[in-house]
Formats: structure tokens, sequence, C-alpha cells
């Protein structure tokens, strides 16, 4: 009598090698993480500036660097900006007990610099000129941009920027978005500290020259309180 042999029975005699190349059957992709619609909207492309910012995909995003207002502690007045390096959070400080909650990125800049400042300017779509030290450093990344870059979408400082002063110096030390939406939540080869654009644009906004900005250290208490938490808006 003819030996039958099942597919079954064929693919569990094959090696192994040979049965992980074998399709048998249709594997359906990962499912994408549902989006809040009203985040999706706070991150949504942005039309009607000089150079249309596109869309932030939320749902490759932390929920934790997501703008949201959280309970805060700390000694900062409401209307000053706490940023925390470590933690890549920058925080908007609000009445009572909260505060707007940014996730940030986190150049080299932004581990070295610590302390108080001010605002002491503001600017949409900056021109943005390399230091001569990251020049020196790193002359062929660099060097080709020494004479500065014209503010537009590969502008590496994004749709707004923050200058930090102190006793009426420029610290060199900026706020400001990014062309690089990826590099937020994370520690970044160079720069200060980065937002999404949608969220440095929302900052730019909120904020007028001379407002007060804390840097803290590696060593910081969290100042989020552990809360229900709430969409930025």
């Amino acid at each position: 009598m003819p030996l039958s042999i099942t597919r079954r029975a064929l693919l569990a005699g094959m090696p192994l090698s040979l049965t992980a190349c074998v399709s048998v059957g249709r594997t359906a992709n990962p499912s994408r993480p549902a989006v809040d619609p009203t985040v999706a909207a706070m991150y949504a492309s942005l039309t009607d500036e000089p150079f249309p910012i596109p869309a932030v995909d939320v749902s490759r995003v932390s929920p934790q660097y997501i703008r949201q207002v959280v309970a805060f502690q700390g000694p900062e007045r409401p209307g000053s900006i706490v940023v925390d390096p470590s933690r890549r959070f920058l925080y908007l400080v609000q009445e009572n007990g909260t505060a707007l909650r940014y996730g940030c990125g986190v150049g080299k800049a932004g581990f070295d610099y610590q302390g108080s400042a001010v605002i002491g300017r503001k600017a949409a779509w900056p021109r943005w000129t390399p230091t001569p030290n990251m020049i020196k450093l790193e002359p062929e990344r660099y060097g080709p941009y020494a004479g500065g870059v014209e503010g537009g979408l590969d502008n590496p400082l994004g749709a707004r920027a923050l200058y930090l002063y102190r006793d009426g110096r420029d610290t060199l030390y900026r706020i400001h978005g990014t062309n690089e939406p990826d590099t937020i939540g994370h520690s970044v080869s160079s720069g200060c500290i980065r937002m999404f654009n949608q969220d440095i644009i929302d900052l730019h906004r909120r904020v007028p020259v001379g407002t007060s900005v804390t840097v803290l250290n590696a060593d910081a208490d969290d100042r989020t309180v552990p809360a229900g938490l709430s969409v930025g808006v």
C-alpha cells in the first residue's frame, strides 16, 4: 500500500534549518498601541508654520514623554521652568502644586550645565551656528556649517529656541526644537535640551523673556509627585 505522508509529518521530518524557512500560514503584524485622539491632535502636523511641521508618530513615544499635567514638588514659583536632564523632563511650574511636564532629549551641553538662568531671548525658526568648540572637536561634522544655518526643517534648533542668560550674558545653553523626534527621551551626542517641535512651540508661547529657569544636577530628586496625570493642553 502506498505510504501516505501528511503535511504535518513532512514538516516534522525536515531539518530545523529548513522548517524555519517554511511558511505554514500568515502571521498577523503586531498591532500598534491605540493612540489617544487628544494626544494625536497635540502632535499633529502644523501646516500654518513658515515650514510645515510633520506629525509625530506618538505610538512610538513612551507615554512619560508626552506633554501632560503632573503633580509637582519643589520650591520653584509658578511660571518658572525646571529642567531635569537625568530624567529627560522639562517642567513649566503651575499653580496648586502642578506642572506641565514635557519630554526632552539631552545633549552633552545639557548635562554639563546646571544652576539658574533666565530666558534672555526667544526666537522662531532660529538661525543656528555651531560653537567654536564644536567645530574644534568635530571639524568634519561641524566645519561646513561654520557660517551658520538658516531656520528651517533641517536646522538642528527646530521651530523655536529659548536662549538662557546668566548675569546678562549668553550661557550658550538652549532649549529648542529638533528635526530628530526619535531622540526625545534619550541622550544625544551634542546640543542642549531638545523638544518635539510641537512642544517647543507650545512652551515658547507660554513663557516670556525673563522667565526663570533652573537646571537640576544629576543627584536631584524627581520633582514629579506620583499621582494621576492628565494630558497637557
